[in-house]
């Protein structure tokens, strides 16, 4: 156990007891364009936190005392939802996905850490946190669209660092018309909607530390061949999760138009569906091409330009469809594009103010968005003196496997950028 304790016992147990209960958490709900907790309106900071149900575990992966800390230290500093991963799939030992797997064959899961997706989520009820489960990945660092056309029959996975991103983008881009690669992931989706959890007794259906359900991770349709597939994919998806569980709502997970195929009309279709219940965006500025790892700074204006060029044409997509947007995945490097702890992040700060501002000005003239979560949480981690590339028994930080450790992350100790969190997180509160 490498992770430092930040946070005192007394602060822990004040969170705690501030947060409603159980059986006193209302569902977010959404309606007139809004997300709502009972009758109050909801608006947040938030963060991913992919890897909260591997700590949550007993078994490989699992720190239950880290995960509680990290728990209390995000509720302390005013971030309730959490953006999580189900789990990965497929066998380990694969370069650059994440360990373990939850569903280690078709239909084959690791009891351990379905036990700590139930565990994680109890804790989560008793904070008066919110989660968004997303159940699939067109990534390769935690399977998803490459897993499943492997276990149907489509030839080895290929892996976008060691193959090319050619070669795994048009391997992928095959999932949006195989039925029976949907089939596998339908049977996922209902084992895991449907599940009851053990620490709570609660039904996955009826508990309300869960704010939606999520397709998937960044899902995309991989070609322009592959769009009408694609479209008619994400609706029946929609429309499982919604026969299984009229509780909650139901997203995507898209990056918005660079998500697909940078065809705006196309993300509208998507989110127009009446299953899908608010829009999602990503955005990128380093993996864009907005800002270069040589001088992360240079082209910071630009970048924030870009951010908000893009918020805006999606802004208008959620508007003309009554639903609320949310930026749920934004990430930048720190200073320098180093990786330890002890590196500045001032560029990184400036960023965030501006996707915080942009937010906070758009609610007060009651538009459409309604929240976001940064990525991502490193939280307590301690990183590598030896490798920069995320190993077996190393801590989990924001980033995947696939990523430098460090490259995104928000540690706890990175106070400069916790302080923005913290006053727009109060802010989206007030309003």
């Amino acid at each position: 156990m490498r992770f430092k304790t930040m946070i005192c016992s007394a602060m822990a147990a004040a969170a705690v007891a501030c947060a409603p209960t159980a059986e006193q958490q209302p569902f977010v709900t959404m309606r007139d364009g809004r997300f709502f907790i009972g009758e109050e309106p909801y608006a947040y900071v938030g963060t991913n936190f992919w890897y909260g149900a591997i700590l949550g575990s007993k078994g490989e992966g699992g720190n239950r005392e880290r995960l509680l800390h990290e728990l209390d230290f995000l509720k302390e500093a005013g971030i309730d939802n959490l953006r999580i991963l189900v789990g990965a799939d497929g066998e380990a030992g694969v370069p650059s996905k994440v360990e373990p797997t939850l569903q280690t064959a078709p239909g084959v899961y690791n009891e351990e850490l379905l036990d700590g997706l139930d565990f994680l989520l109890a804790e989560m009820g008793k904070r008066g946190m919110y989660a968004i489960l997303y159940l699939n990945n067109s990534w390769e660092w935690s399977g998803g669209y490459s897993q499943y056309l492997e276990w149907v029959g489509c030839g080895k996975a290929p892996i976008p660092a060691i193959d090319g991103w050619e070669t795994f983008r048009d391997y992928v881009a095959r999932y949006a018309d195989n039925e029976e690669a949907h089939r596998l992931f339908a049977d996922h989706v209902r084992f895991i909607v449907s599940r009851t959890n053990a620490y709570t007794g609660r039904k996955y259906i009826d508990d309300p530390a869960i704010m939606s359900w999520q397709i998937g991770n960044e899902p995309r349709a991989f070609s322009e061949a592959a769009k009408p597939g694609y479209t008619k994919w994400m609706r029946e998806v929609a429309a499982l999760i919604r026969s299984l569980d009229p509780n909650h709502l139901i997203s995507t997970g898209s990056e918005g138009k660079y998500g697909c195929e940078v065809d705006l009309a196309l993300y509208e279709t998507v989110h127009a569906d009446p299953n899908i219940d608010y829009l999602t965006i990503h955005i990128w500025p380093y993996n864009w091409g907005w800002i270069q790892k040589e001088d992360v700074g240079a082209n910071l204006d630009t970048a924030i330009a870009n951010t908000r060029a893009y918020i805006d044409e999606h802004l208008a997509v959620a508007e003309r469809l009554g639903k609320p947007i949310v930026l749920e995945e934004f990430g930048f490097p720190r200073d320098g594009f180093r990786f330890d702890k002890a590196s500045t992040t001032q560029c990184r700060d400036r960023y965030y103010e501006a996707v915080f501002s942009c937010i906070h000005e758009n609610m007060l003239r009651g538009g459409a968005f309604s929240g976001c979560n940064f990525w991502a949480w490193g939280g307590l981690a301690e990183l590598s003196d030896d490798h920069i590339y995320w190993q077996r028994g190393d801590d989990y930080t924001g980033d995947p496997a696939q990523e430098q450790q460090g490259l995104n992350s928000v540690f706890a100790t990175d106070s400069t950028t916790l302080a923005v969190v913290a006053r727009y997180a109060a802010l989206l509160r007030e309003h």
